[in-house]
């Protein structure tokens, strides 16, 4: 009986030996290598929030004020006239920025100064840039 029973041990290390499964090493990696891809996902959104939120937007641009003549500016003087057109308030008590109030409220009551005053912020980056 004994030497039956270890010629089964043997006959079964022979015909069926155990075998580790290997697929562990490739699930790590796999695992590793999703939450690699997910992390740089989330740095790149959010990287790309913190940049969109760095620069200063111009809400109201040329094409919303038809009034001001921004012709004889280059890019950056007509994006600094437009930045300081769009942080001023409107001095009526609307509430509004000067690009805004004078894109949106026809009825304002001080419209034409506020296109005056915008007018003067062209005129202040042209003189302090140089022309196109």
């Amino acid at each position: 009986m004994r030497a039956c029973a270890l010629f089964a041990v043997e006959y079964q290390r022979m015909v069926k030996p155990k075998t580790k499964p290997r697929h562990g090493a490739r699930n790590r990696l796999l695992r590793r290598a999703k939450t690699v891809a997910i992390t740089l996902g989330v740095l790149a959104v959010v990287g790309g929030i913190l940049y969109a939120l760095s620069r200063p937007t111009i809400a109201f641009n040329e094409r919303d004020l038809p009034d001001i003549d921004f012709a004889s500016l280059n890019s950056d003087q007509k994006r600094a006239a437009l930045l300081e057109a769009n942080a001023d308030r409107c001095t009526c008590g609307c509430g509004m920025a000067l690009a805004q109030c004078v894109a949106t409220d026809m009825t304002c009551p001080v419209r034409t100064g506020n296109i005056t005053k915008i007018r003067g912020m062209v005129q202040k980056a042209l003189n302090s840039g140089g022309g196109s």
